[in-house]
This record gives C-alpha cells, structure tokens and sequence, in this order.
C-alpha cells in the first residue's frame, strides 16, 4: 500500500524525543535539535531521509523503485529521497527508524563532555565575573 504525507508525518513523530520543525519552508523532524528527515520534496511525493553514503548505497541498490540519492553534494554525503507512492509501511518505517539511529549515533559523538579542562575554565570565568562585581 502507498504511503502518504500523513503516514511520513506520523511515523517519522512516533520515535522517542522527536520534533517536527521547519527549516527554509520545508518541514522537518529532529531528535536533539538535529534533522534526521524531512519533506523538502512532498510536493514531488517525496520524503527525505539523511543517512550514511554507504546506508543510502544499500537502500537504493535494493529498491530503486523507492530509494533515489538526492542530486549532488547532499547525495553524496547520504541525503535519500524515498518515494511515498512505492513504499510500504514497513519499510518506510525501518528506512525512517535508520535515519532516527544515524542521528542518534551523531548527536552522541558530537556531545562535549565537561572534561577537567573545561571545568576550570568555568570556575576561572566565574571568579573573573565575582571579582569584577567587587569593585
């Protein structure tokens, strides 16, 4: 069966922690602030999923019905139309389910943990604030 708009929407919103935004006029859906999918293309009856090159290699090897790399330097970098009219709901959803853990994975890498390092630099900061209010 064909999978819509409103099928895109509501499974891409059913993973934990996910918004739905908007950036340049396209909707998008976000997990710690960070864009795993979006509807860019709705108007050509696409959803876009961001996914790694080789992911997105496998994806459209598979089912070229469905999956077609996104022309240019996002392609490259893994970015995936998904035709809504040729999908099932299950495979949408694991194709979604990708993106959302590719997301995630990047959003854990990218995190800063407060090393000692920067610790000090916050508690060397904040002494500089006190004592300038002193005087």
């Amino acid at each position: 069966m064909a999978m819509t708009i409103k099928d895109f929407r509501r499974i891409a919103l059913s993973f934990e922690g996910t918004d739905e935004g908007s950036h340049m006029g396209a909707v998008d859906f976000r997990v710690g602030g960070r864009i795993f999918c979006t509807l860019a293309h709705a108007k050509k009856g696409c959803g876009n999923l961001m996914l790694k090159p080789e992911q997105q290699a496998m994806f459209v090897a598979d089912l070229p019905e469905i999956f077609i790399a996104v022309s240019g330097g996002w392609g490259r970098n893994g970015a995936t139309h998904c035709v809504l009219a040729n999908v099932s709901e299950d495979v949408l959803e694991g194709a979604l389910r990708t993106a959302y853990k590719v997301r995630i994975e990047k959003n854990e890498k990218t995190r800063k943990p407060k090393t000692a390092v920067t610790k000090q630099k916050i508690r060397r900061s904040n002494k500089a604030k006190s004592t300038k209010r002193r005087k």
